[in-house]
């Protein structure tokens, strides 16, 4: 029987921090593999499904915040960062990529763990894709959102102006059809792990965006209000690579 245990990924190239947080993790109900490098890492990334990365930013070789931004750009997988008490432009540049949270070294074993529960929580709150990545080309109703591209065409091929915020709304709901998305999943895909705007402002972008590709706004057909849930793109999306 598989363990449903997150399983944790731990690098760090101090062999006793590495295995000392790993024996934690599993003594505490999860799942932990170590490496010692951003090498040996993505070894373990291509072997096994991993839930959570925890990674130092300062290795030798690759260091952790250009395997934290190969990480980020390549999917969904949550990052915590280790970090040095001196590192703070580190730190700032980690969460700026993408990185959901950070501990500063030497650390309490306790509030990492907690840390990574928190994170885990949050993150897996969001429904995964229902398409895949690869899929760029994005169709519903007759419209097309060339996703690299990052343009909308309307039924008749007339290019219509996103927003960032629209276009990552917009992404996201085309990428989940038919699953019912709250106010803090949304603002966790448009805005990043670490939201710092006020939920309401998710709602001032849905109706921004209904009033481009709703027929009548006011009675919105594709976008659609879940009371007490959020929102859900009702219509059927089909994709293709471009």
């Amino acid at each position: 029987m598989n363990d449903p245990s997150p399983h944790i990924l731990v690098v760090d190239d101090h062999r006793d921090i590495r295995e000392t947080l790993a024996r934690y993790l599993v003594k505490n109900g999860l799942r932990a593999t170590s490496a010692e490098s951003a090498a040996q890492a993505r070894k373990v990334l291509k072997a096994a499904s991993i839930d959570l990365v925890v990674l130092d930013i300062m290795m030798p070789g690759e260091d952790g915040l250009s395997l934290c931004r190969h990480l980020v750009e390549a999917g969904n997988l949550p990052v915590i960062l280790l970090t040095a008490m001196a590192e703070d432009t580190d730190r700032v540049i980690g969460l700026e990529i993408g990185a959901d949270d950070y501990v500063t070294k030497p650390f309490n074993p306790r509030e990492l763990l907690a840390r990574i529960r928190a994170v885990l929580r949050r993150t897996t709150a969001v429904p995964k894709e229902r398409d895949p990545l690869e899929q760029e080309t994005l169709q519903f109703e007759g419209w097309t959102l060339q996703v690299t591209k990052r343009q909308l065409l309307d039924p008749e091929g007339i290019s219509v102006p996103l927003s960032s915020g629209e276009f990552q709304l917009l992404c996201a709901f085309l990428k989940r059809p038919k699953m019912v998305l709250n106010r803090d999943q949304l603002l966790d895909l448009t805005s990043g792990r670490t939201p710092n705007v006020f939920d309401r402002s998710i709602d001032n972008q849905v109706s921004r965006l209904r009033r481009k590709i709703e027929k009548d706004p006011k009675n919105p057909e594709l976008i659609k209000t879940v009371w007490g849930g959020g929102y859900m793109f009702s219509a059927g999306v089909e994709g293709s690579a471009e």
